[in-house]
């Protein structure tokens, strides 16, 4: 099936957020005093979305109290006055990273100043911590943590489905969490502070019954109608991920449950919404948890009053036209009768929106065929104010349209207290309308972004050269931008080519117009476009080089001082360093330096480039031709290192690892370890403090046991720290940089959070030493109770693998498995294993020789990618079939060579 490139750009953007692993862990050390602070103003550098938002949550009695919540960037309030979200979660730190994965959010319909978050974005041993149970008093300005026995999954599939998190409308104090995993149904009488399993609940949920982890209890809602204010609600209502047994209540508060009789069959029951004035459940179901796929599902409507269920599906799951599930469920509380649906998920022509004012006895479309291939549509879009959600795609050809109305569409919401007004997410931003009901009569009522303040990205890469735009963007699944104005959307995302994710830049320094960017993208699906990019102009326009054949990911790339060459170690396993002579209208390899290293130019040397990779530090001194690896002992030899060449000093250098901060004043000759860091995540240059000629020195990572951001004037022999306990931002540091212009101001990428800007505010630098210091005489408490020091413990076999469908269709779909080798030194070959619990069956694959039997496939590396350093990876991709259901591998093993 073939996609148009915003198509096939939406499609990727929808799966490339399904697997995000920790980048760098900052924890402190607890036995040393905290390094000088300094205070600082932090924002974001406005992208306005960038990333999927599963649910957005109004509450159902104060007016404009609505809550946004996201798969890895955290929760948000919605702020009326300004029209923009206001971001809650920002004081996580690196050791409870997780918690910036929302898998559910509840606002209080009694007290409204309660909310509670439901946090932890993985179940499979990515995450280090336990889910929690985030209770707020306070609107989220403040928190208190409950945490939970087992881990909740806000960036796994089924993260659309819910709320798993309700609070009771009649009884406040009474609080429900369905869990995943087999962990059943919770509940919390004392306001979210403390939590126990409903042992009486008798259904765990069973789907995917293999691969993935159990979805469980996927919905919790009340009839607000069967109690009284101050006693528990009678009827409770309990989605479970059981296609056979979906739906249960009870009427006696919780004391007893039973299935639904006669609740609908064969679907996973996304979507649950009571209309307690009419005596109506409604249910919205799929045939898989979403969000990236769902093939046939239906929409039902359960009768309170006389136990009888109705299929009041727009488009029945037994007609032909039926190629998608339903979610996104909604009720107009001012006219309890109309109601919305919309399809989970259905990528071409567009997503599809179904209104009714009738309960459902019929139905209207958001946009409706006309004359094939001309649609008609009962909506306008006006994407001005976040003009890249475009996509670039700025002359589509009928049918196709742009923007598109979105995918993902798990969660849709008409404002309880305003009928014109609803929202709904997407995986890239929040639409909304607010003169829906024109729809009712006729006219075309306007949908419009209404994301401003919600930032999601994740940003790889960071530049800010010394003239020109401020800041240059490496982001995931949106490419990136040139930022010219920190306080406004960009125009658009980098096109020319246009990559998936873009995942190194560079300047020339002494020519900064000259601009080098590489990136991801599959390349089936763009054969003429390449991977790497180049500009003249400071990035406002970019044209494409050559590229060495079999690349697919961008890996790093580095712009000569005076642009007059370039050096690129594409991301793909085994893919040897090239290099070239002017804009990549050819590439040679390089010799003498391992694929798949990290490369670096010198800011003051045309001819010097700098590489790591294989655990030793590498120099050019010819352009790139050849690389002769350095004596220098005692650099990290696992996990991630980042490196940078000082701007004006030819040879000096900075260098971040496991273990702490180097640098060297000889080319890589020798490095000098700085004892105050006993971490570093990423290290960046900015311009000089007053009366200093040295850049400004900018670190995340741990300093005196004080995990941070921050800053040296005095070539790290003194630090302070520039951020805060309320500004953490969970995963971050993958990107960082001074800003060459502004004294004091720093940029820091976050996996989630989007870009922050950061600066002074004010008074002289007045650093402290940071060297040895009294221990503390007893411990510091902190908001969220104790921090362990996450640890990721590598699989067994020396390597790992992980599985997921990038698309699927009716009876298709494809898929890829990423490998990593998990170990620091290299592996030779590998081998993977699987069983399809649903009969699928490999049509083609890629990246390996495969055999299949049965349900159980085996994959070999296909020679050229079986050799992999430590800590690379390389991708199998493939199509297949599928009949009835489509769930991933319980299990996937991965043995080395």
């Amino acid at each position: 099936m073939r996609r148009s490139l915003a198509g096939a750009v939406a499609a990727v953007l929808a799966a490339a957020t399904a697997v995000v692993a920790v980048l760098f862990t900052l924890a402190p050390t607890g036995s040393a005093a905290a390094a000088a602070a300094e205070p600082y103003s932090w924002k974001n550098v406005r992208i306005d979305g960038g990333g999927f938002v599963p649910g957005i949550i109004f509450n159902p009695t104060e007016k404009n109290l609505i809550y946004a919540r996201t798969d890895i960037g955290g929760a948000y309030r919605w702020e009326q006055a300004s029209q923009s979200w206001t971001p809650l979660l920002d004081w996580i730190g690196a050791d409870k990273w997780g918690w910036n994965g929302v898998v559910s959010l509840a606002t209080d319909p009694v007290q409204t100043n309660r909310v509670y978050v439901a946090a932890g974005m993985y179940t499979n041993g990515w995450d280090p911590n336990h889910g929690a149970v985030l209770r707020s008093a306070d609107k989220g300005a403040t928190w208190q943590v409950a945490e939970l026995p087992f881990h909740l999954g806000g960036n796994e599939n089924g993260r659309g489905m819910g709320e798993r998190l309700t609070v009771d409308p009649n009884r406040n104090s009474i609080v429900y969490l369905g869990a995943p995993g087999g962990n059943g149904l919770w509940r919390s009488t004392d306001h979210g502070a403390t939590w126990a399993k409903v042992a009486n609940f008798p259904n765990v949920g069973n789907f995917p019954s293999t691969g993935a982890n159990n979805q469980g209890i996927v919905w919790v809602t009340f009839d607000p109608s069967t109690g009284t204010a101050g006693n528990a609600t009678r009827t409770v209502y309990v989605g479970v991920a059981d296609k056979q047994n979906p739906v249960y209540r009870s009427t006696d508060a919780g004391a007893t449950w039973q299935p639904v009789p006669g609740a609908p069959t064969g679907f996973i029951p996304h979507k649950g919404v009571v209309d307690h004035v009419g005596g109506y459940l409604y249910i919205a179901t799929s045939d898989t948890g979403g969000p990236y796929d769902g093939g046939k599902g239906d929409v039902w409507k359960f009768n309170r009053a006389t136990g009888g269920w109705t299929r009041i599906s727009p488009v029945p799951s037994t007609d032909s036209g039926n190629t998608f599930g339903y979610s996104g469920l909604t009720v107009d509380r001012q006219r309890p009768n109309t109601l919305m649906v919309a399809t989970q998920v259905s990528w071409w022509p567009d997503a599809q929106f179904f209104r009714s004012t009738d309960g459902g006895a019929t139905w209207t479309r958001i946009w409706d065929w006309a004359s094939y291939p001309q649609r008609s549509f009962r909506y306008r879009m006006d994407v001005s104010s976040v003009p890249w959600l475009t996509f670039g795609n700025d002359d589509p050809s009928p049918p196709d349209t742009s923007p598109k109305l979105g995918w993902m569409n798990e969660s849709v919401e008409i404002d309880p207290h305003d009928s014109n007004r609803f929202m709904y997410g997407t995986g890239a931003t929040i639409y909304g309308s607010t003169d829906l009901t024109k729809w009712d009569t006729g006219g075309q009522f306007t949908i419009r972004p209404m994301v401003r303040g919600l930032e999601e990205t994740a940003v790889l890469d960071l530049i800010s050269p010394p003239s020109g735009a401020p800041l240059v963007s490496a982001l995931g699944d949106i490419g990136g931008f040139r930022h010219a104005d920190l306080d406004a959307v960009p125009p658009m995302m980098f096109t020319q080519p246009n990559f998936t994710s873009t995942t190194s830049l560079d300047y020339a320094e002494t020519k900064p117009g000259v601009m080098v960017r590489a990136g991801s993208f599959a390349d089936a699906d763009r054969p003429g476009d390449s991977h790497v990019a180049f500009s003249t102009d400071g990035g406002a326009s970019w044209f494409q080089g050559t590229e060495p054949s079999g690349v697919d990911s961008g890996g790093t790339v580095a712009a000569s001082a005076d642009g007059s060459r370039f050096v690129w170690a594409p991301g793909d396993a085994g893919q040897q360093v090239v290099y070239s002579v002017g804009f990549g209208t050819s590439w040679a390899a390089s010799t003498g330096v391992p694929a798949n290293s990290t490369i670096e130019s010198d800011r003051v040397n045309p001819n010097k480039f700098y590489a790591f990779g294989g655990g030793k530090f590498h120099v050019s001194t010819d352009g790139g031709v050849s690389f002769t690896a350095s004596a220098a002992a005692g650099l990290p030899t696992t996990g991630t290192v980042r490196f940078k060449a000082l701007p004006g000093r030819e040879g000096e250098l900075w260098l971040a690892g496991r273990g702490g901060l180097w640098r060297s004043t000889d080319s890589g000759t020798t490095f000098t370890k700085l004892p105050a860091v006993s971490t570093a995540g990423n290290v960046g240059f900015g311009k000089a403090a007053p009366g200093r000629t040295y850049p400004a020195l900018y670190l995340f990572g741990t300093v005196d046991g004080r995990p941070g951001v921050h800053r040296s004037d005095d070539t790290g022999a003194t630090w302070v720290r520039i951020n805060d306990d309320r500004h953490q931002y969970g995963n971050a540091g993958e990107a960082l940089t001074g800003d060459p212009r502004v004294y004091g101001r720093v940029y820091l990428g976050t996996n989630g959070r989007g870009i922050l800007v950061a600066d002074r505010l004010g008074g002289d630098p007045t650093p402290t030493p940071t060297g040895p210091t009294p221990t503390p005489t007893g411990p510091t408490p902190t908001p969220t109770g104790p921090s362990p020091t996450p640890t990721l413990t590598p699989p067994p076999g020396g390597c790992s693998a992980s599985y997921r469908v990038i698309g699927s269709w009716a009876g298709g779909f494809q898929g890829e498995v990423v490998v990593r080798n998990t170990r620091p030194t290299p592996i030779t070959g590998w081998t993977v294993d699987w069983a399809f619990p649903d009969g699928q069956r490999i049509t083609q694959l890629w990246g390996g020789t495969h055999t299949q039997t049965g349900p159980a496939v085996t994959v070999r590396d296909a020679g050229w990618n079986g050799g992999l350093g430590g800590g690379a990876s390389t991708t199998i991709g493939f199509l297949g079939s599928w009949t009835g259901a489509n769930g991933p591998p319980r299990a996937i093993t991965c043995t080395s060579r």
